[in-house]
């Protein structure tokens, strides 16, 4: 009896392991660490905030923006965003439309002032810089998980915090990324660092993400955002206030007819 009840434990046990292995292919655990990641961070509704964007080109020269922003999450898609540039004059009063999708290529204009018409942005040109700085017009896209295939590559540390390390290989088309590396805190799944490769499997940018605070007892925000090109030496960095949520914004903020009367 002991003997057939020994022999049961150790088959029960081998079952357990064939079936563990299986669900932790560097894959599938990746996919489960993104939808975890985005699961944390839905149901926030709408919000806005001020920017402070600064560029700085190879020999440290610096020019600033300040850009007040707006977000609106959509049921069954992705998110839409506003941006619209209050300083310095000469972009003052210029507004980027962006209305991310789970599946297919996001839908991106730009009102420029001195034109005075609207621009729609092609999806052969968003991997070009977005309004000089080194993000792209898809950087500005919200995190859809449909949209990467993944692999998780290995643990690791990053200023003190127990990390996840996942690739993420984008499946929509004209990007202009080969891959990402995303390093994802194991505790509250927030994005600390990217890598970006070029179509040369290069790599290209480093954004690092740091000042989170909390909002809403739920949803993590960085408030400072440094992204630097390791090609050509140039960098933007992002600063981040005045956080807002559910702050009354519907689908008439976000009106791509409206962008003139953007403020």
């Amino acid at each position: 009896m002991k003997r057939i009840l020994s022999s049961l434990l150790l088959v029960a046990a081998a079952v357990s392991m064939t079936t563990t292995a299986v669900a932790e292919t560097p894959e599938e655990k990746g996919l489960a660490i993104a939808k975890e990641a985005k699961a944390r961070n839905t149901g926030w509704g709408d919000s806005q905030a001020d920017m402070t964007m600064i560029l700085r080109d190879k020999g440290g020269n610096e020019a600033e923006r300040i850009v007040k922003v707006k977000s609106l999450e959509v049921k069954g898609d992705g998110d839409k965003g506003l941006s619209v540039f209050e300083q310095p004059r000469d972009v003052e009063g210029t507004a980027f439309l962006n209305y991310s999708h789970i599946e297919g290529n996001d839908d991106q204009w730009l009102f420029l002032p001195a034109l005075k018409r609207v621009k729609r942005i092609s999806s052969s040109n968003k991997s070009g810089p977005w309004m000089g700085s080194e993000f792209a017009y898809e950087d500005l896209s919200s995190f859809e998980v449909e949209k990467y295939d993944y692999k998780f590559l290995r643990d690791d540390e990053l200023n003190g915090e127990k990390m996840f390390v996942v690739e993420m290989v984008p499946t929509y088309n004209n990007s202009g990324y080969s891959k990402t590396i995303a390093w994802i805190d194991q505790e509250h799944y927030r994005v600390h660092r990217i890598e970006f490769f070029d179509q040369k499997n290069d790599k290209l940018k480093e954004l690092n993400m740091s000042e989170f605070k909390q909002y809403l007892d739920k949803y993590w925000r960085a408030h400072r955002q440094e992204m630097e090109n390791v090609q050509t030496g140039k960098s933007t960095t992002i600063i981040w206030k005045d956080y807002e949520f559910n702050v009354g914004l519907s689908e008439d903020d976000f009106n791509k007819s409206s962008l003139k009367r953007a403020r």
